[in-house]
């Protein structure tokens, strides 16, 4: 087959219609008709991987093949980060949280959660913030049992995390004092320093499956992930998303995002997409 006219097939409505609703059924996320023409660039490259010749093919592939399925999510998964992104969240969790979990961590394991971690900007933004900008600030890090849970749905995004390296334009958004203590830098790069790595675990999740965690977490982050669904799975994640949050923990989500519903009725708004829920940390 010709790869070349694999590159320049036409995704028919129809073949969009029924692939936008598998990815529907998969991951929640809702495509807009607006959205054809960039399905079209993204998935030409799997037409060209398997050598189909249209996307009438590709579409009973992906019916029929679960491997595939995964590879679409995430070939169709947006994955825009970077470091301190939305930074009012960070100064406002190494000002008011931080002391807070210092001191629940003296008496009980701490953790925190960055839910569609993307390639792991957020989560290491995250630990620098708990580490503070001196190393050895960070002796409550090391002395206690703090954990960062990193997910995402596209496996690509959390191997980046477990990589934990980065390039040199990627790293300039972190503040000179955090990245002078917590990025080891190369020519080619830098990669985040093995005090904060080993605190982070970063897993393959989709947000609408079963969720594996048993303990309720302090912190979430969860930016910029829900604008991809529609309402109703909106509404079923912000309210997974309080569930798992302990009493008085704080809830972090992107800065076009709000609350709703009983959701909204169970947390507290700190003002900036901050909430935090009803009740007092343990």
């Amino acid at each position: 087959m010709n790869q070349a006219f694999a590159a320049e097939a036409e995704l028919g409505g129809q073949e969009f219609r029924t692939l936008a609703e598998i990815l529907r059924e998969e991951a929640r996320i809702a495509l807009s008709p607006a959205k054809q023409t960039l399905v079209r660039s993204r998935l030409g490259r799997r037409l060209r991987l398997h050598g189909l010749a249209d996307f009438g093919a590709y579409v009973r592939l992906v019916r029929s093949d679960a491997d595939e399925r995964a590879a679409m999510v995430t070939a169709l998964t947006t994955n825009h980060t970077h470091f301190f992104r939305e930074r009012h969240h960070f100064d406002h969790l190494v000002a008011e949280v931080r002391p807070v979990l210092q001191t629940a961590a003296e008496r009980r394991p701490v953790r925190l959660w960055s839910a569609g971690c993307s390639s792991g900007e957020e989560v290491y933004s995250l630990a620098m913030c708990l580490a503070g900008t001196d190393r050895s600030a960070a002796h409550w890090l090391r002395s206690r049992d703090v954990q960062l849970l990193a997910t995402d749905i596209a496996p690509p995004m959390v191997e980046a995390v477990t990589a934990a390296r980065y390039s040199a334009d990627t790293v300039a958004a972190v503040p000179d004092a955090y990245a002078g203590a917590w990025l080891d830098r190369d020519q080619d790069g830098a990669s985040v320093s093995p005090t904060l790595t080993e605190r982070v675990h970063a897993r393959v999740l989709n947000l609408f499956a079963a969720w594996p965690m048993k303990r309720q977490f302090d912190v979430i982050f969860c930016r910029n992930v829900m604008i991809y669904f529609d309402e109703p799975a909106k509404r079923v994640l912000e309210q997974r998303l309080v569930q798992q949050l302990a009493p008085g923990g704080i809830l972090y989500i992107g800065h076009s995002e709000r609350l709703s519903g009983e959701a909204d009725r169970q947390m507290q708004s700190l003002g900036n997409t901050i909430y935090r829920k009803l009740g007092t940390l343990p």
